[in-house]
């Protein structure tokens, strides 16, 4: 484990502690109403630890961004946050003026407050070392009403935001529960997997592939890499197959074709390590009809991986003894083309190998396959976790790393 602090290491009774956490929700643009409460629910368990040991819970969360329809008020989150812990949640529209200060000042052990949206505060978004955001007027104001920082939005950690990283220069600063686990299951599956390790990627965008690809072979992390979805189309590419007009255009509308040279030559370095598709599902007439790749190009749009690739990944996959599962193996939201995500998931799910799943489409693919149960661990982190999966330092988890120390 990284050295930093965790909710054990300290006495919260009639402590106030100040709580980041990543509420951040997809919201219904016509009603603004909260559409999925998970990362509610999940940070729930944070918040209600702490306050039945004794703490007065300040929590601060972002949701959406400045100028996007769905930068909105934290009063509803406040609503659902207070059904997810059976107690009331205060709310206050203000972030860390004289409202949210005489609040705070007022709380008493065990009760929980909500503060505003924390990126209404101008200069929250903007990129500083601990030290630099200890100056801004974010934790200038609400540092002094607090005795300890719990950072609990891991999927927050890769940005160097005020509220992120601002107070671990000030305060006592610790990992919350989901900081913790999330940390632990990543960090399980990269400084010591147990082999055979299989990275899965798939989904609708490949800008990450490579570099997580390069990363985990060139460390010694997998042992095999499966594409699928967009990035399996990426690589075909890269091994040297023309997909057929629509497919091709539509990787060159969405910029992908600048990854392929890196992707060629990562395939003459680790040629048995990285696996494409050997067959598709394409549509027509808005029918499923599957092809080897052998018979490329064609002239229909590709929804999903085929039965002999299925096949292939689920026998790799049936030997491994640790997997990471990121992203869809196709557009599993048809029903005619879900039969690639679907399958493989089922055989990651059956799998007594350590299971790590991540990314938003794919956390909604294993919901919606309902298999949430079966995996080792799924991750609500979308690009925290892509970032760490990609070797970067999170600078969340450096700060309170850096606060442990002192």
């Amino acid at each position: 484990m990284p050295d930093f602090l965790t909710i054990d290491d300290f006495n919260f009774k009639d402590k106030t502690a100040l709580i980041r956490v990543d509420f951040n929700s997809p919201i219904d643009p016509e009603t603004n109403k909260i559409l999925d409460d998970t990362r509610i629910r999940v940070h729930g368990e944070t918040i209600r630890e702490l306050v039945e040991k004794g703490a007065k819970a300040v929590i601060l969360a972002h949701q959406g961004r400045p100028g996007e329809p769905d930068f909105i008020p934290l009063k509803q989150h406040a609503e659902l946050l207070g059904k997810v812990l059976s107690k009331p949640v205060k709310y206050v529209n203000d972030i860390f003026g004289e409202t949210a200060q005489k609040t705070i000042k007022k709380l008493k052990s065990g009760e929980i407050l909500l503060l505003d949206n924390v990126r209404g505060f101008l200069n929250e978004r903007k990129k500083g070392t601990p030290q630099e955001h200890s100056k801004q007027e974010l934790v200038q104001r609400l540092a002094p009403l607090a005795d300890v920082f719990v950072n609990d939005a891991f999927a927050a950690a890769h940005r160097a935001h005020a509220s992120v990283v601002g107070f671990t220069a000030v305060l006592p600063s610790i990992a919350g529960r989901v900081m913790e686990r999330e940390l632990k299951a990543l960090t399980k599956v990269l400084e010591t997997p147990e082999k055979p390790c299989v990275f899965i990627l798939g989904g609708a965008k490949a800008d990450d592939s490579l570099d997580i690809s390069r990363y985990v072979l060139m460390n010694n992390i997998a042992d095999h890499v499966l594409t699928g979805g967009v990035i399996g189309h990426v690589f075909l590419v890269a091994k040297g197959f023309d997909l057929g007009k629509p497919n091709m255009k539509f990787l060159e509308k969405k910029g992908q074709m600048g990854l392929v040279l890196g992707i060629e030559e990562l395939m003459r370095r680790y040629p048995r390590a990285i696996e494409v598709p050997v067959d598709v599902a394409v549509e027509i007439d808005g029918k499923r009809k599957e092809c080897a790749v052998s018979e490329f190009p064609t002239e229909h749009p590709i929804y999903d991986i085929g039965t002999e690739t299925v096949k292939k990944y689920t026998e790799i996959v049936g030997e491994a003894k640790s997997i990471v599962l990121s992203g869809p193996m196709g557009v599993f939201e048809k029903r005619e083309f879900v039969k690639g995500t679907k399958e493989i998931f089922n055989a990651v799910a059956a799998s007594e190998a350590f299971s790590l799943v991540g990314g938003g489409h794919t956390v909604a693919a294993v919901e919606a396959l309902g298999l949430a149960e079966e995996m080792s661990y799924v991750s609500t982190a979308g690009g925290a976790l892509i970032e760490f999966l990609m070797g970067k330092q999170l600078p969340g988890v450096v700060a309170l790393k850096k606060a442990a120390e002192t």
